[in-house]
This record gives C-alpha cells, structure tokens and sequence, in this order.
C-alpha cells in the first residue's frame, strides 16, 4: 500500500538559476530539495558558435517532493524563478511517488 497524494518534480534549469529558484522554494515553504549537477541538451541540441558545437550543456536538476495539493504551486514557483525567456531554460518534470520513508524514523511519507 503506497503513501498516497506526492509527488517527485524533477526540474533541470541553468546552473544560473539555482540559487534563486531554492531561495525562492524555500520562500515559498518547500524547504527540501537534491541538486544534481548533470550535463545535457533539449530539442536545440546544443549550441553552434561558429563551426563548434556544444551539445552536452551543463545543467542543474533539482528533485523535490510534494504533497498533491501543492504540486501547482511549487511548479509555478519554479517556471516563474527560472524563466529567462530564452531557449535553454530548462525542463520541469512530475511523477508519481508510491512510497517515501525517513531512514533515521522508519516514517511512511514525507
């Protein structure tokens, strides 16, 4: 039997943005989150300057889990934060958690 109602958001966004989007996360009441520094690209497959190509661009991915009910406002908390304007600002990503536990307690859900 799964905890029921979170959610995992997965958001990979210029390693620009970070600081501001966690200050403004945490502003916002969600206090815990992983960084991961990853290296990738989206549908404009990398940057041309010149005759180089850069295609594995480096970005941060931050996982965050939460409540269904605050799903909406963690994600618009994230796009409005991150958001340049420009192509390569990132990729914000939800799925379901099934199950989540503390290992220090053995408590069930977040």
């Amino acid at each position: 039997m799964g905890c029921c109602g979170m959610k995992m958001i997965r958001a990979v966004i210029r390693p620009e943005a970070v600081d501001k989007v966690a200050d403004s996360l945490e502003a916002g009441g969600f206090t815990a989150l992983t960084r991961i520094e990853v290296f990738g690209r989206g549908k404009q497959k990398g940057i041309r300057v010149g005759e180089m190509v850069y295609d594995n661009l480096p970005k941060t991915m931050l996982m965050i889990v939460v409540d269904d009910a605050k799903l909406t406002s963690a994600v618009k908390i994230i796009e409005d934060s991150a958001r340049t304007g420009n192509i390569g600002d990132g990729k914000i990503f939800v799925s379901s958690v099934e199950e989540a536990y503390t290992i220090r307690t053995g408590q069930r859900g977040l």
